[in-house]
This record gives structure tokens, sequence and C-alpha cells, in this order.
């Protein structure tokens, strides 16, 4: 990492972020006791990034030349997330509302988004199979378990993860790609925890181990494009997987986990990084 500059905690630097962006710069900002300090992820863009501060110092115009673009109507600040994430702030809002409706309807909407339909016959709960729900068509159930949240901790925590390396990937690499990963991610999850006999399950977790596998294996094998993410980062979301598959996780209450789904969702993601990485090179 390389220390770019320090600017007092009131200097408004979005118009400087925005241009960081646009033109392909990886960086970040931290809050210090000093003020808002600017790093730089990849020190061979140094002098690129010095020239754009610079030229935001002096209030001379920082986006890159290209045709002239109309200009869009302006947003509501809490629809602008949807114009620079779409595919994570949608996700994100998904997630929200079957919480909520989650808290209205309870076990109804639980029972029509898990990976089987779910049945109460003679007081004891009844699941269909796999192969039976996709011939009837409700193909959606194949990853509608990934919306489904258990209490609020369950949410916040996966909806911190989902924004922090969903808005990476779609301001590098596009808002498809984002949709690509979702979707592989969260099927491929659901499946590996639907193989260990479990359909009771639900959550964003697997989609966001997939980013995280995504954005690490990005920021190592092509640190220019501006990826991110604190190795000790890594390494808590890597030990809270591996705590929560040991015994000792049920004595913390930890030990109703979709561990699988983690590790389904972090082989996805490892895999696409993997593939995108040589594909780029």
């Amino acid at each position: 990492m390389y220390r770019v500059i320090s600017l007092p905690h009131d200097v408004d630097t979005r118009e400087l972020r925005r241009a960081l962006w646009a033109h392909r710069i990886g960086h970040f900002f931290t809050e210090e006791a000093d003020g808002q300090v600017l790093w730089l992820v990849d020190p061979g863009q140094r002098e690129a990034i010095q020239r754009l501060v610079l030229r935001w110092q002096r209030g001379e115009p920082l986006m890159p030349q290209g045709r002239p673009r109309r200009a869009r109507p302006a947003l509501p600040p809490w629809l602008a997330p949807f114009r620079q994430a779409p595919v994570t702030a949608a996700a994100l809002a998904l997630c929200l509302l079957v919480f909520a409706v989650m808290a209205l309807l309870g076990d109804l909407v639980i029972a029509a988004l898990t990976v089987v339909p779910v049945g109460v016959v003679k007081g004891q709960l009844a699941f269909g199979s796999l192969a039976e729900t996709l011939g009837s068509g409700q193909v959606w159930r194949l990853l509608s378990p990934a919306f489904l949240h258990f209490g609020w901790m369950h949410l916040i925590f996966n909806m911190l993860w989902l924004w922090f390396f969903g808005r990476q990937v779609e301001a590098l690499h596009g808002s498809a790609r984002m949709l690509i990963l979702l979707l592989a991610a969260g099927i491929g999850g659901n499946l590996a925890q639907y193989a260990t006999g479990t359909v009771l399950f639900g959550g964003m977790s697997g989609v966001d181990f997939a980013l995280l596998g995504y954005v690490w294996l990005m920021s190592r094998r092509r640190p220019a494009d501006g990826f991110f993410v604190p190795q000790m980062l890594v390494v808590f979301m890597l030990g809270w997987m591996v705590f929560t598959m040991t015994d000792v996780a049920e004595l913390f209450g930890f030990g109703n986990v979709a561990n699988e789904a983690h590790l389904g969702g972090l082989v996805v993601g490892l895999v696409l990084g993997w593939y995108h990485s040589r594909r780029a090179r």
C-alpha cells in the first residue's frame, strides 16, 4: 500500500473518488486522527494518482475524455445505490423485503422459499424431493434460500459483506459479472447444503464467501484492476467458516450454520476468479 495524501476531515472527496474509479485506479480512504488518508493499491499507478490529485486540488476537470454523454436525471439519495451497483443493491433490497414479509407471514414465507417444498403431514415436517420440485417448474427454489435470513444479526452481517464486496465487483468488472457470481454462488451453495440432507437453511453468506474468494484472488492475480480486501478480513472470514464447522461452535450457540453453503460459495468464487483472471491475462 502507498500513502498518497492526508486531507482534513471536513474536505468533500466524493468528486475525487468518482474520478479515481473512472480512471480505474485502485484506492481506498481511511479515517485517521489527523484526517482522511488516501491509499493507493497498486504502486505502479503512483504517478497517475498524483497527477489526478493535483488536478483535483486545482479545480480542473477530472473525468476521462470521451464522447459527451447525455446527462442522467438526478435520483433521490436513497435510489443512488441502484445506479452505482444495481445488482448488489437489488439483492440487498430483496433480502430486506423478504425479512420484513417473514415478520408478517412467518413460516409461510419460509415454506415458499426453501430449496424444496416443506409441509406438515400427521404432525411432522415433510419435505419434497429436488427432482419433483424442478419437474413441477419451481426452478426459483434453487436460488431463493439465499434470500432467507433468520434473525437481525444474520441479516446485518450478510448484507454488510454483500455491499462491501458486491460494489467492488460491479465498479471494476461490471454488473453482468456480479449477476453471474450471485447466481452461480447462490445456486452452488444451496445445492452443496442440500446435498448434506439439510432443507431448512438460508442466507446470503454463500454468495458473500464467493465474493470474498473472487475479490481476494483478483487482488492477488490482477492488482492493477483495483480490487482490495484487508488481509485481516480474509483471515477473519475463513477462520469463522472453519470455527463454525467444529463442535466448539455449538457451545457458543453457533451450531446451526450452513457450512456447506459457505464452502460451496467460496469454491465457486475462487473458480470464477481464477477463470476470469486467466482470461484477462
